[in-house]
């Protein structure tokens, strides 16, 4: 009599093409079952190419006979037809949260904001990838003190996929981590767009509660690309008090906000927020203003997640590889109540507001 352990457990080195998940993770496998030296059972291949599923058909007999050579095997090979997933629950459906950070203008401390809220939400215990869409300003390399490491590559059925860098308990992938950090990065929009989807289609990430995704400034080709190639949860929007980031910052906001794209914006974080010197630590010098994050947030119908400070720790942390969130206990209370009330903001949207699709783009 076959072991239905033993047949689990060599359907589980079977990878799925699309999730990069074994079979059984992805829950592909159902009504398994066996009958003397009969093995059957049914391979869900809905959101499976045709050019693969001979593929991981082969892969699942294989895997099988290796494990038990006397074993027949029967796959029914089934799709789901009108239930089947919609576009958008199949792109990395083994994470549950996609989340933005964006802004309307360089130099507003947005790394420094995706860096510290991923670590944090790594602290609390979730499961987390950190995506550097900032392709002409990689800096999260740095920040992570990983410049230098250079991802993994692993064939999958004949396709290489990039197998993102662990650190501090994440899941990290940028083109800082391509390239040579001294070279420029010279791309044009189909490139841009190019390098985006094959970190989001071609990476193997894991089973991940978050993927945060630092976004460049602005809204461009890459912010348009990301839309139009992964369902976000939300976006974050970073800005400083002053009244010329918050202006660009709208723009940035009102473009996730079109009808077409249709992204709900999570919240606001002001960053820069104040400046408290060590020898005056009841001192608030609010250099930049105030007033932006509740501004902005007033205008996008969302809530304030967070004022930052401006402390000499927190770039020093960045440029140093050792995050704020991690080396100051101060700080790190600050962003860990950052990410609680981006969870709750998420845990809100997700009760209270329809799946995001992928946005389809047409020109007239």
């Amino acid at each position: 009599m076959i072991d239905l352990n033993q047949v689990v457990s060599a359907l589980r080195t079977v990878t799925d093409p699309h999730s990069n998940q074994n079979i059984v993770q992805a829950k592909l496998v159902s009504d398994l079952k066996t009958e003397g030296n009969n093995v059957f059972f049914a391979l869900d291949v809905t959101h499976i190419g045709g050019d693969l599923r001979s593929q991981v058909h082969m892969s699942c007999m294989q895997s099988i006979k290796e494990t038990l050579p006397g074993a027949e095997v029967h796959i029914h090979m089934k799709s789901s037809g009108p239930n089947a997933p919609s576009a958008a629950k199949q792109v990395l459906p083994q994470v549950k949260n996609i989340i933005a950070v964006a802004s309307g203008k360089g130099g507003v401390g947005k790394s420094t904001i995706s860096v510290n809220l991923a670590l944090s939400l790594t602290q609390m215990g979730y499961k987390v990838g950190l995506l550097d869409a900032d392709l002409y300003g990689p800096s999260i390399p740095n920040m992570l003190n990983i410049q230098g490491e250079r991802p993994k590559v692993k064939e999958v059925y004949g396709k290489h996929k990039i197998i993102p860098i662990e650190t501090h308990g994440m899941h990290v992938i940028s083109i800082g981590l391509i390239i040579e950090p001294e070279k420029a990065v010279v791309l044009r929009g189909p490139r841009l767009s190019g390098v985006i989807k094959q970190f989001i289609n071609e990476c193997i990430w894991p089973e991940l509660d978050f993927i945060i995704v630092d976004l460049p400034p602005g809204t461009g080709d890459i912010q348009l690309t990301l839309v139009q190639t992964v369902p976000l949860t939300g976006v974050v929007m970073v800005t400083t008090p002053q009244k010329v980031a918050v202006i660009d910052a709208i723009k940035a906001s009102n473009m996730f906000l079109l009808s077409n794209i249709n992204v709900p914006i999570l919240g606001v974080i002001e960053n820069m927020s104040w400046f408290t010197p060590d020898e005056l630590p009841d001192q608030k010098y609010k250099i930049f203003g105030e007033g932006g994050a509740k501004e902005l947030s007033k205008l996008n119908d969302t809530t304030v997640l967070g004022q930052v400070p401006l402390i000499q720790k927190i770039r020093e942390g960045g440029d140093s590889g050792k995050p704020a969130a991690l080396e100051d206990e101060a700080l790190k209370a600050i962003f860990a109540d950052i990410a609680q009330r981006t969870l709750d903001r998420v845990e809100y949207r997700n009760e209270h507001q329809d799946p995001t699709d992928i946005v389809k783009i047409t020109t007239q």
